[in-house]
């Protein structure tokens, strides 16, 4: 077996090819073009197996390797610190520590999901890109108004009907800022009509709908949540546990420790920004819609402040969400309990309710 370390960038991928012994039999440079990539792999030989460093090049170059390679590995870049910590580090020296701990099973392997998923959550962070436009742009024509001084309502400002008497009827409208009102708000419906676009193609998708319709019955999932969940997370059963969905979800904290000292932090920065910054939002509303989590944000908010009450909610949320998706069934509360063949027991009989997966199940005692 052979061991390929690759240093991907822009222009170009450095590479070192190394043995079992670790001898360097090959190294160099070539062009980050899947011809190039094409005549390079068949000079190797065989068999191989590769890996590189997470980026945004990261994706292309691994389904194009995948075929042809006896493996394909993806290393955490932060957890590179080998690389990061070194007094002399070039793309030659990146591609050789890459093989090295390829070699010696010293990777620090990151998940990757599959191509059809990634493609699917280009297209969700696109549309997230949409949203903060379309933010900007409506603070834009809040600042207009307030740098000219015209006195308007607030919260319906960005209604269509509004927005056109405000400005047909209003004379506090300078018409040196009237071109610039009316190009925001087409720039605002344009942005609203693609954001709908993109996510009704998603619920859509064969791929997703089922998926999708389980999400929602959780408690404060709307479309958007149930998207980023499902996109963002992808293989569900990667997490053997809810503490790992948790903290790749970046709701916890660091643990610094050594020897009787210990030190936490608050929440993590090595996480999923887009699914925490969801998780997140959904939490703030969630407490209305459930009577079991709004218990668990006044129970939290007893021991801190709302911001760590809302952080507990979205930990419960990663709880429910995980049961539906690993269950793939909807979500059902507490207070449901299903009986063995529909029929509900004699009341003679004694019963013990035990919970699986978010769900009550009424079992018979021997």
């Amino acid at each position: 077996m052979y061991y390929i370390g690759l240093d991907v960038h822009k222009k170009t991928i450095s590479y070192c090819v190394k043995d079992v012994s670790g001898q360097v039999q090959r190294e160099g440079r070539i062009p980050a073009t899947r011809t190039e990539l094409d005549s390079w792999m068949k000079t190797l030989p065989k068999p191989w197996t590769v890996a590189m460093e997470a980026s945004i090049f990261t994706g292309w170059v691994y389904d194009h390797l995948l075929p042809q390679a006896a493996q394909v590995k993806v290393a955490h870049p932060v957890m590179l610190r080998a690389i990061a910590a070194a007094k002399k580090k070039n793309d030659r020296i990146d591609a050789g520590k890459i093989a090295d701990c390829l070699r010696c099973d010293f990777l620090p392997e990151c998940h990757m999901v599959s191509t059809a998923i990634r493609d699917r959550r280009r297209t969700l962070r696109y549309r997230h890109l949409l949203v903060r436009q379309m933010v900007q742009m409506k603070n834009r024509v809040s600042g207009l108004l307030l740098e000219t001084g015209v006195s308007h309502n607030k919260q319906r400002l960005h209604k269509v009907k509004y927005f056109r008497e405000l400005l047909a009827t209003n004379k506090e409208v300078d018409e040196s800022i009237r071109p610039l009102l009316k190009l925001s708000r087409e720039s605002i419906e344009r942005l609203q009509k693609t954001d709908y676009a993109l996510v009704s193609s998603l619920e859509r998708d064969p791929l997703l709908a089922q998926r999708l319709k389980n999400l929602r019955t959780v408690p404060g999932v709307g479309p958007i949540t149930a998207l980023t969940w499902a996109l963002e997370i992808g293989d569900v059963s990667r997490f053997h546990s809810v503490k790992q969905a948790i903290s790749y979800c970046g709701l916890c904290g660091d643990e610094k420790s050594s020897a009787d000292k210990v030190l936490r932090t608050s929440l993590s920065k090595q996480r999923n920004k887009h699914i925490q910054r969801v998780l997140v939002e959904a939490a703030k509303l969630a407490p209305k819609q459930s009577h079991e989590l709004a218990l668990v944000y006044e129970k939290a908010k007893q021991k801190g402040n709302a911001n760590r009450a809302t952080i507990a909610v979205a930990r419960k949320m990663v709880t429910y969400l995980l049961a539906v998706d690993r269950g793939d069934r909807p979500f059902c509360t507490r207070r449901r309990l299903r009986y063995h063949g529909g029929i509900k027991p004699p009341p003679a009989r004694k019963h013990r309710i035990t919970q699986r997966a978010g769900c009550q199940v009424l079992q018979v005692a021997d």
